[in-house]
Parts: C-alpha cells; structure tokens; sequence
C-alpha cells in the first residue's frame, strides 16, 4: 500500500462516519420527542454533513480520479464504504440515539482532538473546526444519559439496555490496519492506542454519574474498516442514493 492510497482510505473513514451518522441524524427531524431536541439533533446531522464534504473531497484529490464529494458520496456501493458499524445502525428510541450519540461524539473528541496536530495541513484543517462542534455533541449527549440514568426506573432502563447493545461495537473504533501504521509513521494518523483509555475513562465516568453500570470488554463486531457491514448501511444507500442511481447523468 503507498502513502496516497492509505491517506486515501483514512479520509473514506472520517468522510463516511460522518455521512452516515449524519443520515440516522436526519430521520430524527420531525420525530424527536420535543421541539428542542428536535432542532438540536438535525443540526448535529448538518455539522456532520459540514464535516464529510470537506473530507470526501479531499479523498477524490488524493485518488486522483477525478471524483468528487458527491461521486464518493452516492456512486459507491455498500463494500466500497468503511464507516465504523456503529455509525449505520437504526436509531431505535430516543435512548439508543443518546447512546450511540454519547459513545461516537466522545471517540470522535480525543480522535480529532489528535487529529489537529496531523501532519497532513487539510487533515489537521478540518479536525481543528470539527473539535468544536464535537465537543457540544459530547456534552450534549452525556447530559442526556445522565438525566435518563438518574430519571425514572424506566429511562434508566431504557438507557442501560442501549448501552448495553451498543458497546459490542465500541471495540472496531480502536482497530488499526495497514493504511493507519504507514500513516502514523509520518506523524499523519492518530495513535488510537493513545486515546482508547482517554475515552474508556470519559465514558465510564459519566455512566457513573448516571448510575449506570460500564458493560464488560468481551466479543466486539467489526467489518466496516474492512467494507463488510450490516444489513442496515444498504438499506440507508438505497435511500440515500436513489436519485444518482435512477437519474445518474442528472444535473439540476
């Protein structure tokens, strides 16, 4: 693998973590359980999107194929996407989101909180910006499973169960491959062993704080780096993409 076809894949990573999550964001507008909440989660989907268009067109640059953001981001097919599992599964009820919200935005804090000091000057560019905004999803989101953990005995419940369910996927967050070692030897990816107890500590104490018990380290599902995911990310393509597919040449 060269350094241009590794930078290639990490930025497809960061650019689909961030579209797809953007995509579950979405389907909350309208559907969220009061105004406020409501607001808020589309626009945390918009910041998403604000994230992936920067990252998937430096992606097309550095391919050198001339492709763009929105070639990458509707003509690729389900295998050719290497987004982290978590990102693609359906939001179940409200607590489920606050979860998978909770786990992604506290990764995605100490990730870019790295990230910024890349080598690579787009790369460190868009960390820089994207810091900000995660780091309000974060609070935004570890204030909530407090307040559903230290609530009723159902939101507790509710919470903990989410939890639960989700943290076989917190595993494939951390994992590493051949694109990350070429690129972490010029100082342009983030060493992942670094910031894993940095977010296992941050976690644990605000399921702590929501007397919510942290779920052991044991079987963690994974693919995604690898292209292989859920039944559910071809569900979201088929939607996502219905336009370019039924109308590929469409111009508005």
């Amino acid at each position: 693998m060269t350094e241009q076809q590794a930078l290639y894949k990490y930025c497809l990573r960061i650019g689909d973590d961030a579209l797809i999550q953007s995509y579950r964001l979405s389907e909350w507008c309208s559907n969220a359980p009061m105004l406020e909440e409501d607001l808020a989660l589309t626009n945390f989907a918009l910041d998403m999107i604000g994230r992936a268009q920067p990252v998937l067109t430096y992606a097309g640059k550095t391919e050198g194929k001339g492709r763009t953001d929105d070639d990458l981001a509707y003509r690729r097919g389900e295998r050719d996407y290497f987004n982290h599992l978590l990102a693609e599964l359906p939001n179940g009820d409200f607590a489920y989101t606050v979860a998978r919200l909770f786990l992604m935005s506290t990764f995605e804090y100490f990730f870019f909180g790295e990230l910024q000091h890349s080598a690579d000057a787009t790369l460190a560019a868009v960390a820089a910006k994207t810091l900000k905004e995660v780091k309000y999803h974060m609070t935004h989101a570890a204030d909530w499973v407090v307040r559903l953990g230290d609530g009723t005995a159902e939101s507790h419940y509710r919470i903990q169960q989410a939890v639960n369910e989700l943290w076989m996927y917190t595993g494939e967050l951390f994992e590493t491959d051949e694109a990350d070692a070429l690129l972490e030897d010029k100082n342009i990816a983030v060493d992942m062993g670094r910031i894993r107890p940095e977010w296992k500590s941050r976690v644990t104490n605000v399921l702590t704080e929501a007397t919510l018990a942290t779920p052991a380290d044991g079987y963690m599902q994974t693919g995604g780096h690898k292209g292989i995911h859920t039944e559910h990310l071809g569900h979201i393509l088929s939607e996502m993409q219905y336009l370019q597919r039924a109308y590929p040449e469409a111009t508005w």
